[in-house]
């Protein structure tokens, strides 16, 4: 996936979950099966890519990524949430409910 391509999917869609991870992560890894199952069942509209941030270079340093996990939520187009390292997926769900519910209704 090349930079422009991400771009013209997060301006088209309700929302995007980017999740920059990386091979050798493991809490990369111990975390993707958790957000991919909160957002499938609470946020459905919202499209969920995940990413290599080793090699998807480009895209990383765009939206200054440097070090993983980290989680970049945009919403109509925007980044509204972004979290590294300690993320909470709870507090992460608390913060989109509302605003995903004002836009999917």
């Amino acid at each position: 996936m090349t930079l422009e391509e991400l771009q013209n999917i997060i301006r088209s869609e309700v929302g995007v979950l980017l999740y920059f991870s990386g091979e050798k992560c493991n809490v990369c890894h111990a975390l993707r099966p958790k957000f991919k199952e909160v957002f499938d069942k609470e946020f459905p509209l919202i499209k969920q890519i995940y990413l290599d941030a080793h090699e998807n270079a480009e895209i990383s340093a765009h939206y200054q990524v440097f070090s993983v996990p980290t989680m970049i939520v945009f919403l109509d187009g925007r980044e509204f949430i972004r979290e590294g390292r300690a993320v909470s997926l709870h507090q992460m769900m608390e913060q989109l409910k509302r605003p995903y519910g004002l836009m999917t209704e």
